[in-house]
C-alpha cells in the first residue's frame, strides 16, 4: 500500500545539542531590539501543506529551529525536495526562506522513528490522504506536557469518508471511491492540530466541508491563508466555523511565516522581569491581546510603534495579577510557564489555573531552585512572590518550562546554569545570542 523506502540518516532533533547548557548571569536590564522570528507553530503546518500540491511552495520567514529541520527530514522521506534560498535583508536574524517541491509523493508511510521525534509530523496524515488517498502513519504517543490524545484527527478525517484502522501503532488510512468528501463536522473541543489536519485534507475533498468549533489561533489563519494562496476556496477565517469548498488541485504559491506571538510574550515577559526598554521588531500585538493586557495590569509600559511593540518596564517587582490559560483570544498556555517565572517576583499572590494541557507544571519544581514559593493543587499554581531569586543549577523538561527558567535567570542574583537546552533549540532562535545584544550575561557552553 504505502511504496515505503528506507529512511536511511534518520536521527532525533536532540543529537549533540543534549550536551550544551546555558550560563546566566542575572541582575542586567535589557535595552535594544529584539528581532521576532517567524512562528514553529505556523511554519510546521505550512511546511505540511506543501504535501498538497505538486508545484513549488516557497515558505519566506522560517526559523532555523530543530523542530523545521527534523520536519525537513520527515517530508524528504515522502519525496519532498527543499532548498534554502537567498533570505530578503541582511540581518543574520532574519528567517530563512525554503522552496518545497513535490511533483510525486514517492512514501505515503511516515515511520515511528520519524514520528516519535515530533508529534506535529502526525499531521501528514491529512495531505496524504487528500492527495494519494491513503496514509499509513505512526501514532505520536504521548509527550512530557500531556497525552494529547489524536481521536479528534481521526474523527474529522473518519466524517471526510476516511476509513480508519489501527495495525500495530500505526494509523491506517484509505480514501476508496476517489478520495475524500465534504462533510459538516464538529469537534467537541476545540483543538488546534485537528483544525489544521481537517482544514488541509478537506482542500482536495469533492464537495463543501463545514468545520464547527475549529480553532481560531492565528497559526490557524495563517495556515488557511497560505491555502487560498495556493487555490482553496475557504471562508470564515480567524471564527470557529471554516467553510471549505474542495478544489480538484492546488497550485504553488510564495507566502510569510507569521511573527512568532509566543516569542513575543516570552520576551515581553523578559524586559518585564529584568527592566530596561526593548523593541520587540516585526511583533503583531493584535495576536496576543489577552496576555499584553495582563503584563500591562502587572506595571508594565506598552507602545505599539510602526516597527512592532515597544516594552519599557521599571524594574520594580511587578504586581500580582492571576490569569486562566484559554484557547485564542485567551491567554495562551504557551505563555503560562514564563509568566509565572515573573509571578515568582510579583509583589503578592497569583493564582494559575492551566485549562488546556495536564501535567503542564513541571517547571514548578526548576524555578523552586531559584527560591521561588510555589504550591500546586490539581491544574492551579498559587505563586507567592519574593524579594528575590538565587541562581541556580536547574534543568529544562520541555520547551516552554526551559525558556521560563531563562526568565528567572536573567532576574536572578549570581550565576545559573540552565541544562538540556535542547528543547529551547526546538522552539527559539538564537535566543542568547538575541538577549545578549540587549544587554544580558548569557552565553552557551558546549561539553
Amino acid at each position: 500500500m504505502s511504496r515505503r523506502k528506507p529512511t536511511k540518516g534518520v536521527k532525533h532533533t536532540a543529537g549533540l545539542e543534549m550536551m550544551d547548557r546555558i550560563r546566566i548571569v542575572g541582575g542586567n536590564k535589557l535595552d535594544g531590539v529584539i528581532p521576532i522570528s517567524g512562528a514553529k507553530n505556523a511554519a510546521l503546518p505550512l511546511m505540511i501543506a506543501s504535501l498538497l500540491t505538486s508545484q513549488k511552495l516557497v515558505l519566506n520567514n522560517v526559523p532555523r529551529l530543530a523542530d523545521v529541520r527534523q520536519l525537513q527530514l520527515i517530508l524528504e522521506n515522502h519525496g519532498v525536495d527543499i532548498t534554502a534560498q537567498p533570505a530578503p535583508g541582511s540581518d543574520e536574524l532574519s528567517g530563512q526562506c525554503l522552496e518545497f517541491s513535490t511533483p510525486v509523493i514517492s512514501d505515503t508511510c511516515a515511520p515511528y522513528e520519524l514520528v516519535s521525534a515530533m508529534r506535529a509530523s502526525f499531521w501528514v496524515i491529512g495531505p496524504l490522504l487528500a492527495r494519494e488517498h491513503e496514509a499509513r502513519v505512526s501514532l505520536p504517543g504521548g509527550c512530557a506536557i500531556g497525552t494529547r490524545p489524536v481521536d479528534f484527527f481521526l474523527d474529522g478525517l473518519s466524517a471526510l469518508g476516511a476509513e480508519i484502522e489501527i495495525d500495530e501503532g500505526y494509523v491506517v488510512a484509505k480514501a476508496p471511491r476517489g478520495g475524500l468528501v465534504g462533510a459538516k463536522l464538529r469537534f467537541p473541543k476545540v483543538s488546534v492540530g485537528a483544525t489544521h489536519v481537517v482544514m488541509m485534507a478537506a482542500t482536495l475533498a469533492r464537495g463543501t466541508t463545514i468545520i464547527e468549533n475549529a480553532a481560531q489561533e492565528p497559526e490557524v489563519g495563517n495556515l488557511a491563508r497560505c491555502l487560498i494562496a495556493m487555490g482553496a476556496k475557504i471562508s470564515g477565517i480567524d471564527s470557529p466555523r471554516l467553510v471549505v469548498e474542495g478544489v480538484e488541485s492546488l497550485h504553488g504559491a510564495v507566502f510569510d511565516v507569521l511573527p512568532d506571538r509566543i516569542e513575543t510574550g516570552t520576551y515581553a515577559f523578559a524586559v518585564a522581569m529584568t527592566g530596561g526598554n526593548v523593541l520587540l521588531a516585526n511583533a503583531r500585538p493584535e495576536n496576543l491581546r489577552a496576555a499584553l493586557d495582563v503584563l500591562e495590569l502587572t506595571g508594565v509600559a506598552l507602545e505599539e510603534e510602526e516597527g512592532g511593540l515597544r516594552v519599557i518596564a521599571s524594574g520594580q517587582r511587578a504586581r500580582a495579577v492571576d490569569v486562566e490559560t484559554q484557547p485564542f483570544p485567551g491567554f495562551p498556555t504557551d505563555l503560562q510557564a514564563q509568566y509565572m517565572a515573573l509571578m515568582t517576583r510579583s509583589t503578592g499572590t497569583a493564582k494559575i489555573r492551566e485549562t488546556i494541557f495536564e501535567n503542564r507544571f513541571m517547571h514548578v519544581a526548576e524555578l523552586a531552585r531559584f527560591g521561588a514559593q510555589i504550591s500546586v493543587e490539581g491544574q492551579v499554581a498559587t505563586v507567592k512572590g519574593v524579594p528575590e531569586l538565587q541562581g541556580a543549577q536547574v534543568m529544562a523538561t520541555d520547551l516552554r518550562a526551559s525558556v521560563s527558567l531563562v526568565i528567572a535567570g536573567l532576574a536572578a542574583k549570581g550565576e545559573t546554569i540552565v541544562n538540556r537546552i535542547y528543547h529551547l533549540d526546538r522552539g527559539f532562535e538564537r535566543l542568547e545570542d538575541k538577549l545578549s545584544r540587549c544587554g544580558a550575561e548569557i552565553n552557551r557552553l558546549r561539553d
